[in-house]
């Protein structure tokens, strides 16, 4: 059904790997990626805009020429090796003591075309472009996509047994606190039989990196369709991916802030809010979402429960469901005016694990007049509504831990 294979993968040696490995290009700004950078970092290669003083516009030319160079760099230097054959390989992350084990394998491009690889986001086209010049210029994919399978036992089992009877070669914990473990599959008769598997799992889901993902695929689409001689044996046809079994992931909530309140006072949108919801007073002490379609508000320094009434949701409706499609009709449009989630500068959005007192804060500051924190989708929602395709809305999802970039790299060659 859906089609992987093992790759030669470019990867730190052991005594490098701890320091040439990165958080994500996405997750942290240029300020913030100078300051964390050390001499071996990816961040040189996935943020090379960092190695100019002043920092320079990420999207400039001279940036995604000193992306090349340290590639190269790093390469000539050692500090990254490429493997003499195609292996798997195992990534497991641990965080608050949970430890999720992913397969990670060189996916498909057509797979993402033909819809066997499931999205749940919209991408935007500038996004592609970006990601898209980096992986025809550094000719690898530098960044694993992060998706999920359906969960299935013998897979379990052969990562089990790996995980048991081998020793990673990459065994450290990050300055975040999160672990990061990494095993290499060289068993002939592993490799084989994993293929095996994964060619009777019917679909994958991206979980994190959709423009990514979609950058990767177009990429593939452009070299086969400019080889005249394209066989589908090419390694140009796949690309990077993380993938982890569905029910070792976790997702944590996506909460909303909101700078104004569209005219209103305090006690207009509580009362504009009691239409469709039962609002209880909670005080100062954090209050969190206990259950689905409920819901924090924080306001002037008081956190309040807010429970949508039955009758404004449909459970049978996989977006209709959501939690964020409650909130988005119901609050932000109806009542606080936000049509537009992806466009409107009313709004801003941070992921749960920054904790509910970043909300609290950054309404104190008076940089925001509302906060909302929602309770977490499931995996279970993210499947249902990636394969009735539909698409959630934006900054619904945040998985944690982010995949590590730099522990391997997969070359289009």
């Amino acid at each position: 059904m859906v089609k992987i294979k093992p790759f030669k993968g470019i990867r730190p040696t052991c005594e490098y790997a701890a320091e040439v490995a990165s958080r994500p290009y996405d997750v942290l700004n240029s300020e913030e990626a100078k300051a964390e950078a050390t001499e071996k970092s990816l961040l040189h290669i996935i943020k090379p805009e960092i190695d100019f003083d002043p920092i320079a516009d990420e999207h400039s030319e001279a940036v995604y020429r000193k992306a090349v160079e340290n590639f190269a760099k790093w390469k000539d230097k050692g500090w990254l090796v490429q493997d003499s054959q195609e292996n798997y390989y195992v990534y497991a992350q641990t965080m608050d003591g949970r430890t999720q084990y992913g397969l990670v394998a060189a996916c498909h491009f057509q797979d993402y075309l033909d819809g066997k690889i499931k999205k749940h986001e919209l991408t935007r086209p500038d996004k592609e472009e970006d990601r898209m010049i980096h992986v025809r210029n550094q000719n690898a994919n530098i960044e694993p996509v992060f998706f999920s399978y359906p969960a299935n036992d013998e897979m379990d089992s052969i990562i089990s047994d790996i995980v048991k009877n081998q020793k990673p070669v990459y065994d450290f914990v990050a300055a975040d606190g999160f672990g990061h473990h990494f095993w290499v599959i060289e068993d002939e008769a592993t490799k084989k039989r994993i293929t095996e598997i994964f060619d009777k799992i019917p679909a994958l889901y991206v979980a994190d990196g959709h423009h990514r993902t979609a950058a990767a695929a177009r990429v593939g689409q452009e070299k086969m369709q400019a080889n005249p001689n394209h066989t589908g044996k090419e390694e140009y046809n796949y690309f990077l991916a993380v993938i982890f079994p569905d029910n070792q992931l976790k997702i944590i909530d996506y909460n909303r802030l909101v700078k104004d309140l569209n005219g209103l006072s305090k006690e207009q949108l509580i009362s504009a809010l009691e239409k469709n919801f039962k609002v209880e007073k909670k005080g100062k002490e954090i209050y969190h979402p206990n259950a689905l379609h409920n819901f924090a508000m924080y306001i002037d320094g008081e956190w309040y429960s807010l429970t949508a009434k039955e009758g404004t949701y449909n459970d049978d409706d996989p977006i209709g469901v959501l939690d964020v499609t409650i909130l988005s009709n119901l609050v932000l449009d109806n009542i606080l005016g936000i049509k537009d989630l992806r466009t409107d500068k009313r709004i801003d959005f941070v992921g749960g694990i920054r904790g509910l007192g970043e909300l609290s804060k950054r309404v104190d500051s008076g940089e925001h007049a509302v906060a909302f924190a929602l309770y977490p989708v499931s995996m279970k929602q993210l499947i249902d509504i990636a394969d009735s395709g539909n698409i959630m809305p934006p900054k619904t999802t945040w998985f944690e831990p982010k995949l590590r970039s730099g522990l391997v790299i997969h070359s289009l060659d």
